[in-house]
């Protein structure tokens, strides 16, 4: 795939390379080691589509005023040939160079060659990466935070294939542990409600609405009433629902059993349709995972005791007052932590160890990326460390820690209800927004940053909506492209490209070129806010060039054919982009 951006640094570069080669040839400026300068792109396109401090860089070397540097180097390299028309310099000894019509002409080119694989890059090199986001407790629904997660951890693993890596998507089911047996103690508690005289005749008196005998029964919930709850249970609807549905196939069948059994049993009931369940809202999210990776899975497997075992036998853990420790003071953290209790129970993060050492060594993922709330901050440390004693190059974990979302409406915070046992959760998102303004808007900002998500905004079809701004600037390429045709004027196959030289086609052709380097960026910062960004940027180009330059009547046929096809160009690159984030591209808005 083709950087056009990329290819013509490359060849600056080199250029000034040969221009200093030449000069010291003639031994205008001393035989010296030469030290490393850069050549970057100007936010001013007044000064130059590049710029480089080479004379800047070199005046101590060369023992030579900067200008003087600059001007001897201008003086000698060749653009004949290149990419580059001219050459100024600036200020002090600032080099300023401008691309020719041929790159120009290049980069449309190379658009309608590649078509749908524009933008793809080789930075990866096919290295296996692992993309695990969401994990959502399969205990209840997924709730707001899990969409943002959604959304970034989706997107970023596409971010990733784009830019050359073996991306895998995957959803670690926390099946097993503490949450487990708390699901278990709701769902016993609430099925033993609804055994009682009170809960027969709730369910008599509600026998066709579900809905309503949850209400009832969430609202009898609360000290002192007929259904009071403990405080280390989960309270959500859902797991009443999950109960009254339990019972109305089997009425007692689990009245008289063991605790033990009845939890088992109502959990084997439950879990699956959770899961299931949580498979369903996420695909409706347009998200697919490669990979369900369920924790029972290291237990059955003894992986927790194999890499508690090897740290013992390291020398990194040690026992102490029946329990087993960690000796994390030994990698600088402030103090050691237990990894088995003194009961022979593994504490919370001794699976997740085993997880991670499944990932990147017993499935040989060169990265494992975790997206994760920002509350697992101190979390991480811990991880990479008892990775690092087994031997694993804890490098090869990244973490994109997330801020939670504020949801806004009418210019207030949307707050959840307590009273109802209801939260906004994805599901109920996504029955008041479009999936693609959940999508974009939730990619609008880096993850670690706060974010408001304004549902009016979502949902109004106007240029103050970001991702309608850019769908409609696809559909307005699409519009164009049908009327034309309607009037019998077809895309030509090739134009003359260099007629495009009026600045707001430069300015949009140039934008147009820097998809490449913004997926290796967003991939390289973990980053698909940099997608959207651009996407942004393209569709606002692309309305200025539209309102400045007219194409159906356009000076000449061959100008009107060079921007119609500029115009196809614009229409496919905000394809690929918006695909990248899995946002949809309409032809009629």
């Amino acid at each position: 795939m083709s950087d056009l951006i990329n290819k013509a640094s490359l060849q600056l570069r080199e250029l000034i390379m040969d221009a200093l080669g030449k000069l010291t040839a003639e031994e205008a400026v001393p035989a010296v080691p030469l030290p490393d300068f850069n050549i970057e792109i100007p936010a001013d396109k007044s000064h130059g589509d590049f710029a480089a401090n080479t004379a800047m860089v070199c005046a101590r070397a060369f023992k030579l005023p900067p200008r003087k540097i600059a001007e001897l180097i201008c003086d000698k390299i060749d653009l004949n040939g290149s990419l580059f028309d001219r050459a100024e310099i600036a200020g002090p000894g600032f080099m300023n160079f401008f691309l020719g019509d041929k790159w120009f002409s290049d980069v449309v080119e190379n658009v309608l060659e590649e078509k749908e694989n524009f933008g793809r890059t080789e930075l990866g090199k096919g290295k296996k990466v692992l993309v695990e986001f969401v994990s959502a407790n399969p205990t209840g629904p997924m709730h707001i935070g899990n969409a943002r997660g959604g959304a970034i951890g989706d997107c970023l693993a596409s971010v990733l294939d784009w830019a050359g890596y073996h991306a895998e998507r995957e959803f670690y089911v926390n099946d097993a542990g503490n949450q487990i047996e708390k699901f278990g103690k709701s769902l016993s508690l609430r099925y033993m409600q609804l055994c009682s005289d009170k809960g027969q005749q709730l369910i008599y008196e509600h026998k066709d609405d579900t809905e309503k005998l949850c209400a009832e029964i969430y609202s009898l919930s609360g000290e002192g009433q007929d259904f009071e709850m403990p405080e280390d249970v989960y309270l959500g609807t859902d797991i009443i629902e999950h109960a009254a549905n339990y019972y109305r196939d089997h009425i007692f069948e689990l009245k008289d059993l063991p605790e033990e059994d009845r939890r088992k049993a109502l959990v084997d009931y439950a879990l699956p349709l959770n899961i299931e369940g949580l498979e369903r809202d996420l695909r409706k999210y347009r998200i697919v995972y490669d990979n369900w990776f369920r924790e029972s899975t290291i237990h059955e497997k003894n992986e927790t005791k194999l890499v508690v075992d090897k740290l013992i036998e390291t020398g990194h853990a040690y026992e102490q007052d029946g329990a087993i420790w960690f000796k994390a003071t030994e990698y600088g953290m402030d103090k050691d932590f237990v990894l088995r209790r003194s009961n022979g129970l593994y504490t919370y993060i001794v699976p997740d160890i085993a997880y991670h050492y499944n990932k990147l060594v017993t499935r040989n993922f060169d990265k494992a990326i975790n997206v994760l709330g920002a509350d697992h901050h101190g979390y991480v440390p811990r991880l990479k460390t008892a990775l690092t004693a087994l031997g694993v190059d804890a490098n090869k974990l990244d973490v994109v820690l997330m801020q939670m979302v504020r949801l806004v409406r009418n210019g207030e915070v949307v707050k959840l209800s307590k009273r109802s046992g209801k939260a906004i959760t994805l599901v109920t998102l996504l029955d008041e927004i479009p999936i693609d303004a959940a999508r974009f808007y939730f990619n609008l900002r880096e993850a670690n940053s706060q974010f408001e998500f304004d549902l009016d905004l979502a949902v109004e079809k106007s240029s103050q909506n970001p991702v309608y701004y850019v769908q409609y600037a696809h559909a307005r390429i699409c519009s164009l492209i049908s009327n034309l045709s309607a009037e019998g004027v077809q895309i030509p196959e090739s134009a003359d490209f260099s007629l495009l030289n009026n600045p707001r086609e430069r300015e949009l052709i140039r934008h147009i070129a820097s998809l490449p380097k913004e997926v290796d960026l967003a991939a390289k910062s973990y980053d698909p806010a940099k997608i959207t960004k651009y996407a942004i940027d393209l569709a606002t180009l692309f309305h200025r060039f539209y309102d400045a330059c007219s194409v159906k009547n356009a000076e000449t046929p061959e100008l009107m054919n060079a921007r119609l096809l500029l115009c196809s160009a614009v229409k496919q690159t905000l394809r690929n982009a918006l695909t990248i984030l899995n946002v949809t591209q309409p032809e009629k808005m």
